[in-house]
């Protein structure tokens, strides 16, 4: 069997991973901060912009609720800042129409200022039921019935154009974030995990050590985690292309990428099987099939290095099919439905879904690996130059859905015959 190095493969990840994108701890402060500091800064500058605006425009010197309205407008996952700007503009709409009928007809008072904001909340609901709308349309109308002055209202109503309207033209035009570059980032998370786990693994059958296996199922199973940031990231790339001015056009190349990355979930369950079955194997049995292991590992960490180029894509491919080959020409002699036959069809298994992942077609992965002929990767989709020069692929990381490994959720998988 070729080695790493002859194949031009070398190990890439380190214990605390690899990519293009460091990986931080998600359970650290400073990873939170980290992931939520660019949407920050965006927030602050939007509401220092709409408070200039606001001065220049309405005859305040104090427009407190126009860079409000900005952060809240904004302040919202990937793909959801334009509807929540649009939202908050619908309910302080509500808001001052019910503060101001109120106001008309019953003064102003603790009366006036509770039944006006049951009304304005009841009513918001009617007409969206998202929370920020009802929020929205809550304090409209407690700031008009607690000032008392007509006047109040159109202010309030000025300032919410203003500010929803910079919240728009941030998260619509100006920080529209690339939907590619958000999927990308999110698989190589995703991918830099399942090379670590098969890197402690193959450490693990090499030395006979059951730590590193350990650390690896510890690893591979808290990936959900991981998993459940890239269905955000798909779900929010999706979101961006229907919705923003500024990538509309990129619609076609976001779904190609969605469903490659729909593949991860699969990829995730056979890496978690391969270390689990491949432990189960007896001692001399996990000397051979350690190099296998690691040469996935490496192949895996290439992916997460650069997943969307297509030279990158081709050589995994390439390399995952020939150890599928290798394990099939040396497993035939292997006892049927010994632990070491399971081993040898979870390498298969990862194999095949590695050349799915990088771009070939499940029918010709699965035929590739009991036939003599290549495999060709598509095309990845490839990210446009930038419009705007301080584009990034920040990506907010949010999401309250968890996927599993293993799970349905998504990925494209051949059907293999038994036996």
């Amino acid at each position: 069997m070729p080695t790493a190095t002859d194949r031009g493969w070398t190990g890439r990840m380190q214990s605390s991973g690899a990519g293009r994108w460091p990986v931080l701890d998600r359970g650290s402060a400073l990873a939170r901060t980290a992931e939520a500091g660019w949407p920050i800064v965006q927030q602050t500058a939007a509401a220092a912009v709409a408070w200039v605006i606001a001065v220049a425009v309405v005859d305040q010197d104090t427009p407190f609720f126009a860079p409000i309205a900005a952060v809240v407008g904004l302040n919202a996952t990937l793909g959801r800042r334009g509807s929540n700007a649009v939202r908050l503009l619908v309910g302080v709409v509500v808001g001052i129409v019910v503060g101001e009928l109120a106001v008309a007809v019953a003064g102003g008072g603790l009366w006036t200022l509770t039944a006006a904001t049951l009304v304005a909340m009841v009513v918001a609901q009617l007409v969206d039921g998202a929370r920020i709308v009802m929020a929205q349309a809550a304090v409209a109308a407690i700031l008009i019935t607690a000032f008392g002055n007509p006047a109040e209202g159109v202010y309030r109503l000025l300032e919410a154009l203003i500010g929803g309207g910079v919240a728009l033209v941030f998260s619509q035009l100006v920080f529209a974030p690339e939907p590619l570059r958000l999927l990308r980032r999110a698989e190589t998370a995703v991918l830099t995990v399942l090379a670590d786990g098969l890197r402690l693994t193959a450490d693990a059958l090499e030395h006979d050590d059951p730590a590193p296996a350990d650390q690896a199922l510890t690893e591979l199973r808290g990936l959900r985690d991981r998993l459940a940031d890239l269905s955000t990231m798909r779900k929010a790339s999706d979101r961006i292309v229907r919705h923003s001015a500024t990538w509309r056009s990129r619609r076609a190349p976001v779904v190609r990428e969605r469903e490659s990355a729909d593949q991860l979930d699969l990829l995730a369950g056979s890496c978690l099987m391969l270390t689990r079955t491949a432990m189960a194997t007896r001692p001399e049995q996990r000397t051979s099939l350690g190099p296998v292991v690691r040469q996935l590992s490496e192949a895996v960490a290439a992916l997460a290095e650069q997943p969307g180029d297509r030279p990158a894509r081709q050589r995994a491919a390439e390399h995952a099919l020939e150890l599928a080959r290798w394990v099939i020409q040396h497993g035939a002699a292997v006892e049927v439905q010994s632990p070491m036959a399971a081993a040898c069809a979870a390498v298969r298994r990862v194999a095949i879904d590695v050349m799915v992942f990088a771009g070939v077609e499940p029918a010709q992965a699965l035929g590739a690996v009991d036939a003599a002929v290549r495999v060709q990767v598509a095309d990845p989709p490839q990210a446009p130059r930038m419009r705007w020069p301080w584009h990034r692929s920040r990506a907010g990381r949010a999401g309250s859905q968890r996927a599993v490994p293993g799970s349905s959720s998504g990925g494209s998988r051949p059907v293999e015959p038994a036996g």
